[in-house]
């Protein structure tokens, strides 16, 4: 494994974000979601998220979960992500997302 710096670590930002809106993403090669999310003062980004085998779409609306909002923008298909949605793998290779266990305001930072 790299080590990192401690400044290396404070250039990517994690950011809390809530989810607003999650529309299905048929267009997607693996089962996906686009998610509206609301990043304070940051603004509401947009991506997309393999999380289907673990969430359905009306459980994700209010979630506040952990985004990277400093990667460049990705072309997927005809959609443009806008942030890394945050999650781990468990023993099947589904994602499950990185969420926070109290609120804090959108936007403050992983520290």
């Amino acid at each position: 494994m790299e080590t990192i710096s401690w400044s290396d670590f404070e250039k990517v930002e994690l950011r809390a974000g809530t989810i607003l809106e999650v529309l299905d993403f048929p267009e997607a090669r693996k089962p996906a979601y686009k998610v509206k999310v609301d990043f304070g003062e940051f603004g509401i980004k947009m991506s997309s998220a393999q999380i289907t085998a673990h969430y359905t779409k009306e459980e994700l609306l209010g979630q506040q979960i952990v985004g990277i909002i400093n990667f460049p923008k990705k072309q997927i298909g005809k959609f443009m992500s806008e942030f890394l949605v945050t999650g781990f793998a468990d023993e099947n290779g589904d994602i499950v997302l990185t969420t926070l266990n109290g609120k804090v305001p959108n936007g403050n930072k992983m520290c």
